[in-house]
């Protein structure tokens, strides 16, 4: 044999080399801890602004005890995808419960967000079709328009002037997709707008409310809620389990008949094994939790206005967010980099978000605040946040 290189794995290795250049690269970091406020990484204890844990219940004793119950009497496993066996008792429970919380006729359970957009789009889209994308959609949004066939109509962010204009130009099936609140940014779609548009042009509305589900509106229903929204035809509502409930996972609310439809075509749904019913349960404990426990959400609330009041009095570069999603902009990614370090420094854990995560001139501190977090966590990031060199 010679010592020849694969072409193609040396091609890898120039790619990652140039990434490291770019100041691109990015590492994983092990916890050897439960997500919390604090976190051990590598054995250090350092106070955790990273997390999408936003209510605190990723690590709830009640949460838990429930993921332990359910696991000693269905097994660790579901076994088979929920056409097959795998579809149990928690699973059709926590279906029920989605529905009544986010005010839908039916919900349907996906393992992960990512598969559910996937899902959606591509089950009621074909390639005679149009997908209206915000350009800042999550990645999860986009892939799934790619995916489908469709023609992708990508839109500046927040446009809705042009939007409607696309939409009445556009034939076939059409579909409006969107972040609830953008994930980077931390804004929140205009979701009434976007339901407007979607009525007066019979285009169907998907709204990807991950970061939404259990902050915003009443009893944490999320940002279609806050505007008075309902997952009614054309508006079909995603959201994720494994952010403000803490567990893992994902769901589709909307009118019977579309739930209906998507068990039959959604590939992402019926091809892949149903989630754990131990994280079904959980889920439940997580949603008891929000219903009693509303004092999680105004706490939150609290958190993110003493940090956006600290953040102004030092002179930071944050993004119009009222989310636990708190931007301080950097002008460059060594900048962010070097943010990040001494923040890690001062026993503070907040990622540097750069390209091609966020565009290009728009890297990042990305702040993400609980419940959890009390007045003197947030004033400890502050203070530290004070030895920094401004952002630009």
């Amino acid at each position: 044999m010679t010592n020849t290189i694969f072409p193609g794995l040396e091609r890898l290795r120039n790619a990652l080399a140039q990434t490291r250049a770019e100041d691109l690269y990015r590492s994983r970091r092990r916890l050897d801890s439960p997500q919390g406020t604090t976190v051990t990484v590598d054995g250090e204890p350092l106070l955790s602004f990273c997390s999408n844990d936003y209510l605190g219940l990723a690590a709830d004793a009640r949460v838990r005890a429930a993921f332990v119950t359910a696991a000693n009497q269905y097994g660790v496993g579901s076994g088979a995808s929920h056409l097959v066996t795998g579809h149990m008792a928690p699973h059709h429970a926590l279906e029920e419960e989605l529905a009544e919380f986010v005010g839908a006729e039916r919900a349907l359970l996906f393992s992960t967000g990512y598969m559910a957009n996937l899902g959606v789009v591509s089950a009621l889209l074909g390639r005679h079709d149009t997908v209206f994308e915000d350009k800042l959609n999550h990645a999860s949004l986009i892939d799934a328009a790619r995916l489908s066939g469709a023609r992708v109509a990508r839109i500046r962010h927040g446009d809705t002037t042009r939007l409607g204009k696309d939409l009445a130009e556009a034939a076939g099936e059409k579909m409006i997709v969107t972040d609830g609140v953008f994930s980077m940014d931390g804004d929140l779609a205009d979701v009434t707008a976007l339901a407007t548009l979607a009525a007066q042009h019979q285009a169907w509305l998907l709204v990807d409310d991950a970061h939404g589900i259990g902050v915003h509106g009443p009893q944490g229903a999320g940002t279609l809620a806050l505007h008075g929204i309902a997952p009614r035809a054309p508006v079909i509502l995603l959201g994720t389990l494994g952010k403000a409930f803490g567990t893992f996972g994902a769901f589709v609310a909307g009118d019977a008949d579309l739930i209906e439809f998507l068990i039959q075509r959604a590939r992402t749904y019926i091809y892949t094994t149903a989630l754990p019913p131990a994280v079904a349960a959980a889920t439940l404990a997580s949603l008891t939790i929000m219903h009693n426990e509303p004092e999680r959400r105004v706490a939150l609330q609290a958190r993110i206005a003493e940090f956006r009041a600290g953040a102004r009095q030092l002179g930071l570069s944050l993004l119009d967010s009222a989310t636990p999603i708190q931007p301080v902009i950097f002008a460059s990614s060594a900048a962010a980099l070097a943010a990040s370090a001494m923040l890690r420094e001062c026993g503070i854990l907040v990622p540097a978000i750069r390209p091609p995560t966020v565009p290009e001139g728009s890297n990042r501190l990305r702040v993400s605040v609980s419940a959890a977090h009390s007045a003197a966590d947030v004033e400890r990031l502050l203070t530290a946040l004070a030895t920094v060199p401004k952002s630009a």
